[in-house]
């Protein structure tokens, strides 16, 4: 971290429903400007967590800091960040200008000021011919739009979203995340954005927060997650990796632990050669055509299952059929040392102070 006054910082934060602590004593700094994931599967704590920040949920213990303000006993109001939902919640009756300029409205702001305001939060979503219409009137990546716009008209420090694209066609999705990015880099301002699809956070993210039963797993860059996850449940969730359990590396590298290879740093053929090369037989369970790749299972004599993952280009000889005999192989430098879950979390708060 630098050494800026963060945008966010929680402090032993804890949130316990009942018998159930959905939130378990989490540190974390968030930067100003940054585009910050916490990623994790239903019931990890990520959307808990941004409940807490927006106020919507009071924590059974620990703080939250905005720009150095403690805002945690603060009503949601009383807070400078917005929230952007799944569900866009856009009123019907209004036009998307209107829509807008709501939360400027309530704010008491003149019909001139704050339709001036909305129409320039609606171009820096690109969408200011859309300013007459209704939000029935608008496709889907639209609406996500304006409800971004919407939020970000009242200049809030910090924009929380709450899976927003999670309702939107596969195409439209990977659209909407290319835009987003552009819209957050334009207008400056901190988003924390709370998913469970690691291909979005992925591509989104400066930095990834990854959560596993309320607690901070692992937290790093993209690429640090996906090149050095430190643990099973990391590897596991952040891409797709091939486990290898103790007896699987004794057998295959020469070493006990748990290790993990990813798919695409595989590959199948004639086997390769180098001192730091690992060679497998095995037998091809299922060849899936993905389109831009295949991926290729095989069951490897020493007992493990792998998957391959090769590119579909112009130097692909043939396909592997189920029950053809190959040879997986893979380089030394790509096998991933994975450690307990312990010590990655004690290691994710140490980076985040």
């Amino acid at each position: 971290m630098t050494d800026q006054q963060p945008a966010i910082r929680l402090t032993g934060l804890t949130k316990e429903f009942g018998a159930v602590t959905a939130v378990d004593n989490v540190d974390l700094e968030i930067a100003a400007g940054e585009f910050f994931s916490m990623l994790g599967p239903s019931g990890s704590g990520k959307t808990t967590v941004l409940r807490l920040i927006a106020g919507f949920e009071q924590p059974t213990s620990g703080t939250i800091e905005l720009f150095g303000q403690d805002v945690t006993k603060r009503a949601p109001f009383d807070r400078d960040v917005n929230t952007v939902f799944q569900d866009y919640a856009l009123f019907p009756h209004m036009s998307v200008l209107e829509n807008v300029a709501y939360g400027l409205r309530v704010r008491g702001i003149g019909r001139k000021e704050r339709n001036e305001r909305a129409r320039r939060a609606l171009a820096s979503v690109r969408l200011e011919q859309m300013a007459a219409r209704k939000p029935s009137q608008l496709s889907g990546g639209q609406r996500q739009r304006v409800a971004l716009a919407r939020a970000t008209v009242v200049q809030p420090k910090v924009l929380l979203l709450d899976e927003p694209l999670g309702a939107l066609d596969l195409k439209l999705r990977e659209q909407m995340q290319v835009e987003l990015k552009e819209i957050q880099r334009d207008l400056g301002i901190t988003f924390i954005f709370v998913t469970h699809d690691q291909e979005e956070a992925l591509t989104l993210s400066d930095r990834i927060a990854v959560f596993n039963d309320g607690r901070i797993e692992q937290l790093g860059t993209p690429a640090e997650l996906y090149e050095h996850p430190g643990s099973r449940f990391v590897a596991d969730f952040v891409g797709t990796s091939n486990l290898l359990d103790d007896a699987a590396s004794h057998e295959l590298l020469g070493r006990g632990g748990l290790h993990s290879v990813r798919p695409e740093k595989m590959t199948v053929g004639g086997g390769e050669t180098g001192a730091d090369v690992h060679n497998a037989p095995g037998t091809v369970v299922e060849t899936i055509y993905l389109g831009s790749g295949i991926r290729i299972v095989v069951d490897l004599d020493a007992g493990s299952r792998v998957s391959v993952l090769e590119q579909n280009d112009r130097h692909r000889v043939h396909d592997d059929e189920r029950g053809d005999r190959v040879v997986v192989s893979w380089h030394d430098a790509d096998v991933i040392s994975l450690a307990t879950s312990e010590s990655v979390t004690d290691a994710a708060a140490a980076a985040s102070v």
